[in-house]
């Protein structure tokens, strides 16, 4: 939450949350997302429920009638939730509505999945000046603009699997796609690529740690060897294995909302159960739970 000093690490999985001392709430429910609002963590589970808590309760604030959600973010005086089949809606006290212009986007029609299902709105993030980036997969990454449209920005093709924006930088965006690392440093007008340092460049979670940027890779969607990278947020030299204590390989992919930053702390979590945590940018690490339900999403929160 703005303001707040991150303390804790909380664990959304498909059997609840979990925090570092044990259960958080919310037992049997499987979660998908989580996010910090200015006065508010808010979580969104898989039935569409989408709940809220300012002192470690949990209160349900709205429900999709969609039950397909994948993603969540506070902005400005609400909520915009992700579902599938590439929709954006958005909760303001307590309604909730579709968000028209997204349906309107230039180059929808070209949206996909290599299996021929529908797209799905996997995650959104805000920059530093408010403006809102939309991840769909596969439909590249599209922005609000001030008169309320939405433009489309990275190309389709690029196969992005997260968006993320710098708090701070203004223009600054970052995402981690099937080829890598993209980045825009004015605000998605231009894009560039890097892949150098990953055994392959397959990637599925993004984020910032102070002056570093850390990303997840694989071999691909079904891998058996997927490993966290580093390396200066400025770009200077190649990805960097993250070691340090972690396994050589791990198994499945580290996805897409599982992995978070607060500062120098690290925290990602994995489908076999298990959250890492790292105290030094990602220098070294130490298992800080394990023996859970699959991982969906961590959060650092107040």
């Amino acid at each position: 939450m703005a303001g707040g000093t991150l303390s804790r690490l909380l664990v959304a999985t498909a059997g609840g949350l979990h925090d570092l001392d044990g259960t958080a709430g919310l037992e049997g429910r499987s979660m998908v997302a989580l996010a910090n609002g200015r006065d508010a963590t808010w979580a969104l589970d898989a039935d569409g429920t989408i709940l809220r808590s300012e002192d470690g309760g949990w209160e349900r604030a709205a429900a999709l009638a969609d039950p397909r959600p994948r993603c969540l973010l506070p902005h400005e005086d609400g909520v915009l939730v992700g579902t599938a089949e590439a929709r954006l809606y958005r909760l303001r006290r307590d309604t909730i509505e579709p968000v028209e212009a997204f349906d309107e986007v230039e180059g929808r029609d070209r949206w996909f999945t290599p299996w021929g299902g529908p797209p799905d709105t996997r995650s959104v993030a805000a920059d530093a000046a408010g403006t809102v980036h939309a991840n769909v997969h596969v439909g590249g990454i599209v922005r609000s603009t001030p008169d309320g449209a939405w433009r489309p920005t990275i190309d389709i093709e690029t196969d992005v699997h997260q968006v993320i924006a710098h708090p701070e930088r203004a223009g600054l965006i970052l995402a981690a796609t099937a080829f890598g690392l993209a980045r825009s440093d004015d605000g998605g007008d231009s894009w560039t690529m890097a892949d150098d340092g990953l055994h392959a460049p397959y990637c599925r979670a993004v984020a910032v740690a102070g002056d570093a940027v850390l990303i997840t890779a694989s071999t691909g969607p079904r891998t058996r060897q997927a490993a966290v990278y580093r390396r200066p947020l400025d770009g200077a030299g190649p990805f960097e294995r993250c070691t340090g204590g972690l396994p050589e390989w791990f198994p499945s992919n580290i996805d897409t909302h599982t992995l978070a930053t607060d500062g120098a702390r690290v925290a990602f979590g994995t489908a076999e159960g298990a959250v890492w945590v790292s105290d030094d940018g990602g220098g070294t690490w130490r298992t800080a739970l394990d023996g859970l339900p699959r991982v969906t999403a961590v959060l650092w929160t107040s």
